[in-house]
């Protein structure tokens, strides 16, 4: 038996960025947040290049230097910021616009620019900038008036790719010439389509992207610049996730979203629409993603999950598809051995309709002789999906004695868009009702006591924890809800300016919907709850609001049900920092030992 300390010392090596010399750089969180590490070969011993109290969120290394881009925020407030790292370890602030987000967009082929999308001139909208690397100032290259990313470099450097998002299941594709200044609209289309993940064409004539055009599943593409769109690859049965590229050499990998794990396939472009297809990479846990290519795209890094397998960096010779591991994030003394994996299962919902979710019974030696309780565990998003990935919170709770079980209620990605949208704004309590089914199938379960049942989850799966607790009070013996939402109008009146269109897209909007919003929130319903809740949040929380927390403690508190309210100061939409997740977490381990 370890701690929970111990378990929430268990590291990560993610987001991993292959340099011009072969170098690795990658984010660890051995610190406590996670920050910049170099290694220069497989195992060998990293070298921490970052030393800040708030997590680095990316990092690019310079096609052409030793030096690299990353990103950081102050506080969870997701305001980030950009700031180039050389070789001998100064680091240069480059963008220094603290009210402001910035989002990369990649450097230049010849690594004397880079590109981002901020909402400078207006918190509401994001711009397109470009920037000199040696230059103090960008230039406002595009105005925009919704919520634009910057795709990357067309292979000359002469044009970039945007993407614009009016929802999550909305996309257009856009691209900008830097001389001109020319916007040409790429993707017309009636409805709802997604174009994610593109990557420009070796050619510069056109872009590769995952898109669901005319069908229910994603499937691979090239969109030429005249706007044809022609398949690549598609799968009857699993949404392809997204696509790499390396515009010089033409090779890429692609990825298959298969019940939850990754199925990734390596090839060659021989021609516009054909790949090549290399050996498979055997690579453990099942989750695999973030490709990195290295000098002439001869390998590329990727990170590595799975639910007994923590995460690391593993680097893949490309045309053998020979894996080794570069990374060795600690367990924390923890034997791998000792991880519970998943099982796989459907339960049917109130119209019939098969939920998939993940099933997890601790140890038998572990087990209580009358039933295990179970923490039954929601995704946020809602347009997310739980995938067994590592955490070393669930496996605290599975050495303890609990089951876990991680539905992916109607609204998960992962499964076709039109499961997706089931959701959407008047149909938002049928994922609720999948709850419901969910804790039906566990009252047949011969393992499962009933009666301890926890609803726990985090954003939206907050609020998917507090309606399952209003909906269906008796079904809980205590909850967690986890920076969520307990009022939609409130929400949305708060929420950041730059997210509002979207997160009305899925919900409904505050001028036509606000009744119906109103009758879904939480906290209208909030004489219901019956059992002992725990609410987490972090004081600075551009996304939900830390009052979303404090006036559902409030409402549960007046009506004398336990309830503990958490906020950290220092924290944003989760709890980034080790320090703070130990404090949270032993606070609800004990509120779940008394209660549960």
């Amino acid at each position: 038996m370890y701690d929970l300390e111990r378990y929430l010392n268990v590291r990560s090596a993610t987001g991993a960025t292959l340099g011009p010399d072969g170098q690795l750089a990658f984010r660890m969180d051995t610190t406590g947040t996670f920050q910049l590490w170099n290694v220069d070969e497989p195992g060998g011993w990293p070298q921490q290049r970052t030393f800040y109290g708030d997590s680095v969120s990316f990092a690019s290394y310079s096609p052409e230097r030793p030096e690299l881009i990353f990103g950081k925020d102050e506080g969870g407030d997701e305001r980030m910021q950009l700031f180039r790292l050389d070789a001998d370890g100064t680091i240069t602030s480059l963008t220094d616009s603290p009210d402001a987000k910035h989002r990369w967009g990649g450097w230049s082929h010849d690594g004397e620019r880079f590109a981002f999308a901020s909402n400078r001139r207006d918190e509401s909208v994001f711009d397109i900038y470009v920037q000199g690397r040696d230059d103090d100032e960008a230039t406002l290259v595009h105005e925009g008036d919704g919520w634009l990313t910057v795709g990357g470099w067309s292979p000359d450097d002469t044009k970039l790719l945007v993407g614009e998002a009016h929802s999550n299941v909305d996309q257009d594709l856009f691209v900008l010439d830097l001389e001109s200044g020319d916007f040409e609209y790429l993707t017309p289309h009636d409805g709802d389509v997604r174009y994610g993940s593109a990557q420009w064409a070796p050619d510069g004539d056109g872009v590769y992207l995952v898109t669901d055009s005319d069908a229910d599943l994603r499937w691979l593409a090239r969109l030429d610049l005249d706007g044809t769109l022609r398949e690549v690859v598609s799968d009857d049965d699993w949404n392809v996730d997204g696509v790499s590229v390396d515009v010089d050499t033409g090779r890429l990998a692609y990825s298959r979203n298969v019940d939850g794990y990754t199925d990734l396939t390596v090839g060659q472009l021989t021609d516009e629409t054909t790949i090549e297809t290399f050996p498979t990479p055997e690579l453990p846990g099942g989750i695999a993603g973030g490709v990195s290519w290295g000098p002439d795209a001869e390998r590329f890094a990727v990170t590595v999950t799975g639910r007994t397998v923590n995460t690391n960096v593993f680097v893949v010779e490309t045309e053998t598809g020979e894996a080794t591991r570069w990374t060795h994030a600690s367990t924390a003394g923890i034997p791998d051995s000792t991880f519970v994996p998943p099982e796989l299962i459907h339960f049917e919902s109130f119209d019939g309709r098969e939920i998939p979710a993940f099933f997890s019974l601790p140890p038998a030696e572990v087990r209580a002789d009358d039933g295990v309780p179970v923490i039954v565990d929601i995704h946020g998003g809602p347009e997310s999906q739980r995938r067994p990935s590592f955490s070393g919170l669930q496996q605290y709770f599975l050495s303890r004695g609990y089951a876990l079980f991680e539905p992916n209620v109607r609204g998960s990605s992962g499964y076709g868009t039109a499961y997706m949208q089931l959701d959407d704004v008047e149909n938002r309590l049928d994922s609720v009702r999948d709850i419901r089914a969910g804790v039906d199938w566990l009252h047949e379960h011969p393992a499962v006591d009933s009666d301890r049942l926890v609803a726990k989850g985090g954003s939206y799966g907050g609020f998917m924890v507090l309606a399952a607790m209003t909906e269906y009070p008796d079904l809980w013996a205590a909850g967690v809800d986890v920076v969520g939402i307990a009022n939609f109008v409130t929400f949305l009146e708060n929420t950041g300016d730059w997210r509002r269109s979207l997160r009305e897209a899925e919900y409904g909007s505050l001028e036509d919907d606000r009744e119906f919003l109103e009758s879904v929130s939480p906290i209208h319903s909030a004489d219901q709850i019956a059992a002992p809740l725990f609410v987490i949040h972090g004081e600075n929380d551009p996304r939900v609001p830390v009052g979303e927390a404090e006036q559902i403690a409030d409402a549960v508190r007046e009506r004398d049900v336990p309830v503990e309210l958490l906020v950290f100061d220092d924290e944003g939409h989760g709890i980034a920092k080790r320090e703070n997740r130990i404090e949270a977490y032993t606070r609800v381990v004990e509120f779940l030992d008394e209660h549960v």
